[in-house]
């Protein structure tokens, strides 16, 4: 009867000691949120015209100073603009180029851009997942979730407003195109004034 106790106790402890051991699955590595000083976001008008670009730069991120805006000009009524975004990391020299690293990472990125105020103008996404390269696997992704990094703006009659541009880190993915369903972390977020002539 001892034995059996005994043998008991043995299998129950290398059955603690193997799954205490050092060979479980490590954890996943810690993917640390892209450092974005500058984001310039260029609208091309379909058929010619005055391409319009907007800038946030805030090279001290989180600290006191706001960042610094810049707004080219007015955006012409009833025109298609051809939009792209790109970011910045400024500490960096040269800076780097952020969109890398987004591109490679299109399945747990998106932006997001809302219309406010009295702004005649609606957006569209012009890309999706598919367009860019996993950074995990080389090959290009095969869901067609929108990313953003192009998009197109679509004015009507003159007005004035905002465009807020959002990207959001791992949102809900598909999702109903807000970020209150999309979710996630934001790694930048501007709001621009806007004037339709």
């Amino acid at each position: 009867m001892k034995t059996i106790k005994f043998l008991s106790a043995l299998a129950l402890t290398g059955f603690v000691l193997t799954s205490c051991s050092d060979d479980d699955d490590a954890p996943d590595p810690v993917n640390e949120e892209e450092t974005i000083t500058t984001m310039t976001v260029t609208m091309v008008p379909q058929g010619g015209g005055t391409t319009v670009t907007l800038i946030s730069r805030d090279l001290d991120g989180d600290g006191p100073d706001a960042p610094d805006i810049d707004i080219s000009g007015s955006l012409a009524e009833n025109t298609i603009y051809d939009g792209g975004i790109v970011l910045l990391n400024e500490t960096e020299t040269p800076a780097e180029n952020v969109n890398e690293e987004i591109e490679g990472e299109a399945a747990e990125h998106q932006f997001f851009f809302v219309v406010g105020g009295a702004l005649n103008a609606t957006t569209a996404y012009g890309d999706d997942e598919s367009d860019y390269v996993s950074e995990e696997t080389g090959e290009n992704f095969t869901t067609t979730n929108p990313v953003g990094i192009v998009f197109t703006l679509t004015t009507t009659d003159a007005s004035s407003g905002t465009l807020a541009v959002t990207l959001r880190h791992e949102p809900k993915k598909p999702n109903d195109g807000s970020l209150a369903d999309a979710g996630g972390e934001t790694d930048i977020t501007q709001t621009f004034s806007l004037t339709i002539e």
